[in-house]
């Protein structure tokens, strides 16, 4: 398969396994709506074998890592509850994530570092999180489908691609990757936390809570752990 178009959003084309160019559907959506395979049944209908969902936890706080996850579900696997995991309570992000580990066919997760971070910036820090997770997967998928408006970059030639907006509450593949990473950086966070005292890193996990930013003025920040070029971090902040 050959990719004929790939930009910085959704594919209005792309090409099916028999070689031929189809416009790929604009699903209706909503808040109310919850996730479900209506993108996956497509791509399979389109002779696609393996759909990979990704998304990434972690773009807007001042501390920690990015992290990304993909996931490959068996077509309509049943995992009740799962929807956008920042409409989730704690303890429900838990048992999907436990869910969703024993449902998936393939799982891989990647975190991007503080100081990539800085060197480059968030948005290229998420994508190649999310490019990563992809490639390393046990089962090379067909397609990608990725949370957001942007699809990763350098992805292999024969994989195609497909940016979903708020594909967390749209795509049940997309949905399993947001809590696989979501959890996984919110362990790491919790980790960090208790091994650096006086942050608050465990309760929220890098955002700029009033706690974190008293902190950060008053001892500057954790080096390797803060991002340096965010604010209030960055040096030419006021």
């Amino acid at each position: 398969m050959k990719m004929n178009k790939r930009d910085a959003g959704s594919l209005p084309l792309f090409q099916t396994t028999q070689g031929v160019n189809e416009p790929f559907p604009n699903f209706p959506f909503d808040s109310k709506t919850v996730p479900d395979y209506q993108f996956e049944a497509y791509l399979v209908d389109q002779g696609f074998n393996f759909i990979a969902g990704t998304d990434e936890a972690g773009r807007g706080p001042l501390a920690g890592p990015v992290v990304a996850a993909a996931v490959i579900l068996p077509l309509n696997a049943k995992i009740d509850g799962l929807n956008d995991s920042k409409k989730l309570s704690i303890a429900k992000r838990d048992a999907l994530y436990d869910a969703v580990m024993e449902t998936a066919l393939a799982v891989s997760v990647t975190s991007i570092c503080a100081e990539t971070i800085d060197r480059t910036d968030i948005r290229k820090a998420s994508l190649e999180a999310m490019r990563r997770s992809i490639v390393r997967l046990s089962i090379i998928p067909d397609f990608v489908l990725a949370d957001g408006r942007d699809i990763p970059p350098a992805l292999p030639p024969q994989m195609q691609a497909k940016a979903i907006v708020k594909g967390d509450g749209r795509s049940m593949s997309i949905a399993a990757a947001a809590i696989i990473a979501k959890v996984t950086r919110d362990r790491m966070m919790a980790q960090t936390g208790h091994e650096n005292e006086g942050y608050g890193l465990e309760k929220h996990m890098g955002y700029g809570s009033a706690q974190h930013r008293a902190k950060i003025a008053l001892d500057g920040g954790i080096k390797r752990i803060h991002r340096y070029s965010f604010k209030p971090l960055r040096r030419d902040t006021p």
